[in-house]
């Protein structure tokens, strides 16, 4: 992984993180009743393009598209379609740039109109166990301090977070070293480092953590058919405590 160092490398990656955030700010304005994902992809491609950023996923891996749009039971690297969201669903979108080389990356799942209390709140745990996570990037902690946290909000709550994705370092690199896992006990893990940058994202399934990815070789979906949620931000480690690169 890499270790930012200099003020150049510090400014190019909060410039990606924050270019991620706004457009970020501006799909979730969008997810209403009847929008399509695919509309919210060309919107995606549209604002990079007038930040003179590009899209990270696009292309990445063989991935087709610039966002991953997950619905309901689609836990992460959904495609974008020309089917109208229902009133009720829960959509995950994840997004990234790479801007002057460095890359941003987070995701949010958003209510499309009025949603269920059990939808309500798996994305008050979700998000909640990103904080807490965060809470513990903190240089001279280990990796898995913030894997503890993770995993002990949300299964305190009766939900399950998902074991076979996780999170990554970032950088120069859209997945980078160590592996961020949203489980795991305090203290172990490696040393985490001032000029670290991780990208912090839990994976919360209302019912069973288990997955399966459908025929397209992407998009991984529940077991269960249950909704599943998914809230990421870059996050820098300093001396002065983690700091969120991609939040405005």
């Amino acid at each position: 992984m890499i270790i930012i160092k200099t003020a150049d490398e510090v400014a190019r990656m909060r410039d990606s993180g924050r270019i991620v955030a706004e457009i970020l700010d501006l799909l979730e304005e969008r997810v209403v009743p009847g929008v399509t994902t695919l509309e919210l992809n060309q919107l995606a491609e549209r604002e990079c393009r007038k930040r003179g950023a590009k899209p990270a996923f696009k292309g990445y891996g063989g991935f087709p598209f610039s966002i991953c749009a997950s619905p309901e039971d689609r836990i992460v690297h959904g495609f974008p379609n020309d089917r109208p969201l229902p009133e009720g669903e829960i959509l995950s979108i994840d997004f990234g740039v790479v801007w002057k080389g460095f890359f941003g990356d987070s995701a949010r799942t958003m209510a499309v109109g009025n949603i269920s209390s059990e939808k309500r709140r798996l994305l008050k745990a979700t998000k909640r166990s990103l904080e807490l996570g965060i809470e513990k990037a903190w240089p001279g902690n280990r990796l898995f301090d913030i894997s503890h946290a993770v995993q002990s909000h949300v299964e305190g709550l009766g939900f399950s977070v998902v074991k076979e994705f996780v999170g990554h370092g970032i950088g120069r690199g859209l997945h980078e070293d160590p592996q961020v896992p949203n489980f795991g006990p305090p203290g172990q893990g490696p040393l985490l480092r001032s000029g670290m940058v991780l990208a912090i994202e839990p994976m919360v399934n209302v019912g069973k953590g288990g997955v399966k990815v459908l025929d397209d070789g992407w998009t991984a979906v529940t077991l269960d058919g249950k909704p599943s949620a998914h809230f990421e931000h870059t996050v820098a480690i300093t001396e002065d405590g983690p700091q969120i690169l991609t939040a405005i």
